[in-house]
């Protein structure tokens, strides 16, 4: 299902998250003679992540002042649901609308079994029924690929290198005749923004892998090839507001839900939408018409 090994590269980007957080370890062992410090900063990020991870779909729901609705209200959403998740044998999630008019949707929940699928009222005005199927398959494949709890790890350990980091800056990382102040400086400039890159690349892998496997799930990539089209232009007119609780939770949606170009797009949690668009048409053997 995986065609462009998505779960190595995820894998490999973690293996790198890892080593920079050994590596300050290691620094400040040479510095202080332990490594308390960092198991601190550690137990802090598990504590703060395992209550964001238990709790991302109520985290994520309120973020977007979304209300449940029921089959009655949606019929289309919960037609489209009912049929995939049957089709993948899994849960049936709760459905939710967002009445915003910028164009988005997401999926959240630590597992199918506390899934929750919400979809913007922007996004079910420009979609047809086809597109929003395509969309769909992309949010369900989220929450059976357990992206909740990879995302959850990765931002965990970018928070601690980075509390770290700032914390070997300031403190200067104990005794300094020990520590090379070369390597200290480096460490503590570099960490932050080298967690923050591959939290980013670990996010946009799994963008990749959810559309690959929601299109394998709906069999139809350029129904969200259509519908990533409709979405890069209605976000550019109807972009959220960027609000820290709206910053939090964006990595979720199936589109950055901000307005933004250059250098922003450096530090964007989606990956480009031309080269997502050329991968579902690669899928598909031919070009969206």
């Amino acid at each position: 299902m995986h065609r462009h090994f998505n779960g190595l590269k995820t894998a490999a980007l973690f293996g790198v998250l890892w080593a920079v957080l050994l590596g300050i370890g290691a620094l400040i062992a040479s510095g202080t003679g332990s490594a308390a410090p960092l198991w601190i900063f550690a137990l802090i990020g598990v504590a703060s992540t395992a209550y964001g991870y238990w709790n991302s779909d109520k985290i994520a729901i309120r973020s977007m002042q979304a209300y449940p609705v029921t089959e009655q209200q949606a019929p289309a959403i919960y037609r489209i649901v009912r049929e995939l998740s049957t089709k993948a044998n899994q849960s049936m999630p709760a459905i939710f609308i967002s009445p915003t008019q910028s164009p988005n949707a997401f999926a959240t929940g630590r597992n199918p079994q506390n899934a929750a699928v919400c979809c913007t009222e922007g996004i079910l005005a420009i979609l047809d029924e086809r597109e929003l199927r395509g969309v769909l398959g992309h949010e369900l494949m989220h929450v059976y690929n357990r992206d909740i709890l990879t995302s959850s790890v990765a931002a965990a350990v970018a928070g601690v290198i980075t509390s770290v980091a700032q914390m070997m800056l300031f403190f200067g990382g104990g005794d300094r005749r020990n520590a090379n102040p070369v390597a200290l400086l480096a460490m503590s400039l570099f960490a932050p923004l080298a967690a923050s890159m591959i939290q980013l690349a670990i996010s946009r892998t799994r963008e990749y892998d959810a559309d690959e496997d929601g299109s394998t799930l709906t069999d139809d990539p350029l129904a969200l090839a259509s519908a990533l089209r409709k979405l890069e232009t209605g976000v550019q007119r109807a972009p959220l507001p960027q609000d820290q609780n709206l910053v939090n939770t964006s990595h979720l949606m199936i589109a950055n839900p901000f307005k933004g170009g250059g250098a922003a797009k450096l530090f964007a949690t989606h990956p480009p939408m031309a080269d997502r668009i050329a991968r579902l048409e690669k899928m598909a053997g031919r070009p969206l018409t």
